[in-house]
Parts: C-alpha cells; sequence; structure tokens
C-alpha cells in the first residue's frame, strides 16, 4: 500500500508525505452494550502530539477506502482510527443502516481519550455513508472535534430514498446487494458486482412485489414511503447540522445521488455561520476526483486541526459550471435572476405565453413498459450526463425545445417546472428533465426531478440544483415523462402500497400549454 500511496500522490500533486505509517491491525474497542468493534491504527512513525482522524466505514478496512482515507493522511502526520461499523467486518453487532452509529461514535471517542497516543485532537473524515457516520458523531458534538470533512455525504436515509415520493429503487437496490454480500465476495469481487449491478440485478428490480429481497432493512425500506412516519427518526442524523460548530467542508457532485443533502448541509451551516466551505463538480456517486478531494481534504485538516498551515481555498465556494469550468463563489448561489420560457405547441419553448384558448399535448405512461432512466444520479457507470436523444424518441416521452441562444446563458441554482396536467389517473409520476441540445443535436441531461402526483392540475416541480452554461447556439430542452425506471420505482398507478403492490394501470396525461393554463419552466440565469 506504501508504493501505491506513493505512486498515487505523485500522480494527484497531493503535499509531499511527511512521515512513515505502521498500521495496527484489529484493535478492539469497546462499546457500551459490551460489543467490541474492530479499528486499523494508521500510527504517523516519528510524529509526536498527532491529531487524530476518526473514519467509521462498513465496507471493511482493506484497499480502497483504507488508502484513500486513512493511509494518505496517515502519511501527512495524522493518527486515522479506521473502524469497521457495528456488524461488519469482524465488529460485533448486527449493522442496520444508520440505527446504532451515533451511539457507536460516542464510544469510540470514549475510547481514544484513553489512550496515551490521543492528543485531543480529533477530526472526522467520510465518503458516502462514511459521511454519514460522521453526522452521526456531529448530532452531539464531542469537545475534542476540531473539523469535518464529508464528501457524497448523506445524513438522512429515509429522504434519500423517498425525498420526492417515489422509492430510489435502483440506488436503494444496488447498495443493499453490495452491503449484503460484500464479505462472502471480497473487495474486487464487490467492486466488480457494483459495475455490473445494472444488469445483474435488472430483473430483481423489474419483479414485483418490490420487498422480498432477503435484506431485511431493504426489505422494510421498500414499505415506508412516508417520510414523516416516526419509522424513520432513527434513520436521519439530521439535527447535527443544527448543533456543530466545527469548520466543515463540504464535497459533492452535480450527478451524485446524495447532491440535494450537500447543498442542503451547506445551506444550514452556513445560515449558522459556521466556518462551512463546498466544492462541487461534475461527478457522480462513483467517480469524485481524487486530486481534487484529498488536496482539498489534507488542505483543510492541516488549517483546522493541525494548526500548521494558512486557510488555502480562494473562496468559500468550487463549483464546475459544465460547458464553462470551474468558478469560485462567495457563497451558493451567486446572485441570479428567473428567466421563464413557455411550453407552446409544436413542441416549443418560447419567452412569451401562448395565446391560444386551448393548447395541450397528450402522452400515456404504462407501468408494464416502463419509460427507462437515461444517466443522472445513479450509483452506476451509465449515471451522469448523457445522450438522450433514443430517449426522446419514445412515444411516452414529452419534448420542448427553445430556439438557439444568440449569447451564452449560464444557469446556478434549481430550476422550477410548472406544469398544469389533467390525467385520468390520479395515482401518477411526473419526471421533469432539464437538458441542452447542442447544434449537432445531441441533447445531454443538465438535472431533472420527479414528484408523485396527489390529484392536483397544476404540478410545481423544483429540479436538482446544478451550474450549466448554454453556449451560444445552443438550446433548452425540457423533458416530461411519467417515471424514469428503474432508477425510480415505477407508479403502479393503482394506489397500493409500493412494498406489496402487483397490479398495474395505465395513466394518459395532457399538459396543456394555453393562454389560461401557462406551463412553463424558469431557469436561475446569472446576473
Amino acid at each position: 500500500m506504501s508504493v501505491a500511496s506513493a505512486v498515487l500522490g505523485r500522480m494527484w500533486g497531493l503535499p509531499p508525505r511527511r512521515n512513515r505509517v505502521r498500521v495496527e491491525r484489529a484493535v478492539e474497542v469497546p462499546m457500551r452494550d459490551g460489543v467490541r468493534l474492530l479499528a486499523d491504527h494508521h500510527v504517523p512513525v516519528t510524529v509526536e502530539h498527532a491529531p487524530t482522524i476518526l473514519v467509521r466505514c462498513p465496507y471493511g478496512r482493506g484497499a480502497p477506502y483504507a488508502l484513500l482515507q486513512a493511509r494518505i493522511y496517515a502519511e501527512r502526520g495524522y493518527h486515522v482510527l479506521f473502524q469497521s461499523c457495528r456488524g461488519t467486518f469482524g465488529s460485533g453487532g448486527v449493522f442496520t443502516p444508520g440505527v446504532d452509529e451515533a451511539q457507536d461514535a460516542q464510544d469510540t471517542v470514549a475510547w481514544l481519550r484513553t489512550q496515551n497516543w490521543f492528543d485531543g485532537r480529533l477530526a472526522v473524515l467520510g465518503g458516502s455513508y462514511l459521511g454519514f457516520t460522521g453526522w452521526a458523531l456531529a448530532v452531539d458534538p464531542p469537545p475534542e472535534l476540531t473539523a469535518m470533512v464529508v464528501m457524497i455525504g448523506v445524513h438522512d436515509l429515509g429522504a434519500a430514498m423517498y425525498r420526492q415520493g417515489p422509492l430510489e429503487l435502483y440506488n436503494g437496490r444496488s447498495w443493499a446487494d453490495l452491503v449484503a454480500n460484500q464479505e462472502s465476495a471480497g473487495p474486487l469481487t464487490s467492486l466488480v458486482r457494483t459495475l455490473r449491478a445494472e444488469r445483474r440485478l435488472a430483473a430483481e428490480m423489474a419483479r414485483l412485489p418490490l420487498g422480498g429481497t432477503g435484506v431485511p432493512w431493504y426489505d422494510d425500506w421498500a414499505g415506508q414511503p412516508d417520510l414523516t412516519s416516526p419509522y424513520w427518526d432513527r434513520f436521519r442524523v439530521t439535527e447535527a447540522l443544527r448543533r456543530t460548530e466545527v469548520p466543515t467542508l463540504l464535497i459533492g457532485g452535480w450527478h451524485d445521488f446524495f447532491l440535494n443533502q450537500t447543498i442542503e448541509q451547506y445551506e444550514t451551516l452556513r445560515a449558522r455561520d459556521v466556518d462551512v466551505a463546498m466544492t462541487v463538480g461534475p461527478w457522480t456517486h462513483l467517480n469524485v476526483d481524487n486530486r481534487i478531494s484529498l488536496a482539498e481534504g489534507i488542505s483543510w485538516f492541516d488549517t483546522h486541526t493541525a494548526r500548521r498551515a494558512p486557510v488555502g481555498r480562494e473562496a468559500l465556494v468550487r463549483v464546475f459550471v459544465g460547458g464553462a469550468g470551474w468558478q469560485n463563489h462567495g457563497s451558493w448561489p451567486p446572485d441570479t435572476r428567473s428567466r421563464t420560457w413557455y411550453l407552446r405547441s409544436g413542441q416549443r419553448l418560447a419567452e412569451l405565453p401562448s395565446t391560444e384558448d386551448d393548447g395541450g399535448t397528450s402522452f400515456r405512461y404504462d407501468p408494464r413498459d416502463p419509460t427507462p432512466s437515461v444517466g443522472g444520479r445513479l450509483m452506476a457507470l451509465s449515471g451522469g450526463a448523457k445522450d438522450n436523444r433514443e430517449l426522446e424518441a419514445r412515444q411516452d416521452v414529452l419534448v420542448f425545445t427553445s430556439e438557439p441562444f444568440a449569447t451564452a446563458v449560464e444557469v446556478h441554482g434549481s430550476p422550477v417546472v410548472e406544469l398544469h396536467v389533467t390525467s385520468d389517473n390520479a395515482n401518477a409520476d411526473l419526471f421533469a428533465r432539464l437538458c441542452d441540445v447542442d447544434p449537432s443535436g445531441r441533447s445531454t441531461n443538465v438535472t431533472d426531478q420527479i414528484v408523485r402526483r396527489t390529484g392536483q392540475d397544476m404540478v410545481r416541480i423544483t429540479l436538482d440544483p446544478t451550474a450549466h452554461r448554454f453556449e451560444a447556439g445552443h438550446r433548452v430542452r425540457l423533458q416530461v415523462s411519467g417515471g424514469a425506471f428503474p432508477r425510480f420505482a415505477r407508479n403502479l398507478g393503482t394506489g397500493e402500497d409500493p412494498g406489496t403492490g402487483t397490479a398495474m394501470r395505465q395513466a394518459s396525461h395532457v399538459v396543456h400549454h394555453d393562454a389560461g393554463r401557462p406551463s412553463q419552466i424558469s431557469l436561475p440565469v446569472r446576473r
């Protein structure tokens, strides 16, 4: 691992290594209920009074996690306690996502206080679920905590699964499959299984009902769409955002599954005047650029925990703008104004509303042949920005397109779609997507969102945040459809329990765009 970290450190342009590393493996850390969790202690050899970084992980203590979130930091002057979560990789107890993380994190810090190498300076590091374990500690932040770095992280598992109503089927099911099989498969096989999950799990995700997978906590989740239910209380650590005062660096991706939670974390901390910075790149959950995330993470801890370097960031917010590259901002979002395009007959978007007395475009959604998902916020290699032309050729997908821009238009923030819709089935979803159409006709997804209808005729859909430049000669396109499967579970159209339902019913919709019902999309355009 030493050779790999040296090669990668040079390749990624990281600060030079300060010391050698010795690893004390399978250190037992006692919990209050008698369970013992195993941890590997990465010791910075020859460094006295080094701070400690706590990383709590359910995916094992080997590569690649130990390299990226332990070894590289330990080589730069930090003790790193890399701990396996309860019920994983030799740690005692049973793993149920989220439930025990706050208590186990506190017990781990209590144990750290008894170690003669712990100098009282603590930091938390974690990406994805490892970020959840960090937020779990921050629900009751210990006085030793000096800084946090959370990458593509989550603080509310229920919201991750059901934020807009439909179940995030692909992301939830593929993650459950990873966790359930990782110890028997081994790290390399687990990686291959994850990369092949779309094809390997396709038949299972098409099967009804959604439950019965053999992963108990996931089967429970599949039948719990109501986020207001007390059921979800133990799966969220949102209170941490209102309690922590420590400097926090957030790293997210515009096509990451947890983007909205990264933005919420930033906005909540910033509103409380916590020292918070945020970097958002063009990444999905699986392809965060380590050159950026590691360099920024090391710099953040060197500044706020080790106190051996000045603040190295040029701006509090760094975002990658699609079509334009990296930009620095003092806050998020920057100053914008709303610019509106109206849906018109002939599949057009225009900056003036229709004067027609009657106008509408219809489509039908059939759960037996669900509209497929293309790109977007998938934990898969097929996620991210993709060519949507094949999808847009389907009869169950509406498209409305603007004229080419004379000058570039830059969007920062959350576009808002307002659709006047009548349907013959109140049990239906609506999926809206913003695309960039280049002069060749290629339509690339920028951002999107889905909502579960409740019978209303005017549906407001706030798309996920984005930062994107539509160049001169490019066009804005709005897609409207009834779903995006298997990213989201299909709406069966019957109102049955989503975890146990099997019957299916089609839904026919008319999207109105006449003078009295002006459906529209409004973009936050940078001034």
